[in-house]
């Protein structure tokens, strides 16, 4: 099993950055791809930024230029430097990686519970 613990969220003005940590901790043989999705109130969940074990990125379109994703694989951690803000970047930012584990030995998605993000206007 693979415990993700999020990290950095919170209230924030619009224009202003926060960096957001998520650390995951268990049995873990190896992580593949790690990334970052948010749900604000009523809509999907959708991602925000994730990064391959080569280190490129894919990012939403909405964040492209403002958000950064990077991972030290070293901690088990990805980061997403966010820059920028915006109040409909408000939502719960969720962790998400594919890890292989010493209980499964095959690929499993894991997910954090999630950390809050407000920008005011």
């Amino acid at each position: 099993q693979v415990q993700l613990v999020e990290s950095g969220g919170g209230l924030v003005q619009a224009g202003g950055s926060l960096r957001l940590s998520c650390v995951a901790s268990g049995s873990i043989l190896s992580i593949n791809t790690m990334g970052w999705y948010r749900q604000a109130p009523g809509k999907q969940r959708e991602l925000v930024a994730r990064i391959f074990t080569d280190s490129s990125t894919d990012y939403a379109h909405s964040v492209k230029g403002r958000f950064t994703i990077s991972r030290d694989d070293a901690k088990n951690t990805v980061y997403l430097q966010m820059n920028r803000l915006k109040p409909e970047d408000t939502a719960v930012y969720y962790c998400n990686v594919d890890a292989i584990t010493i209980m499964t030995m095959s690929v499993v998605e894991y997910w954090g519970r999630g950390t809050q993000v407000t920008v005011s206007s």
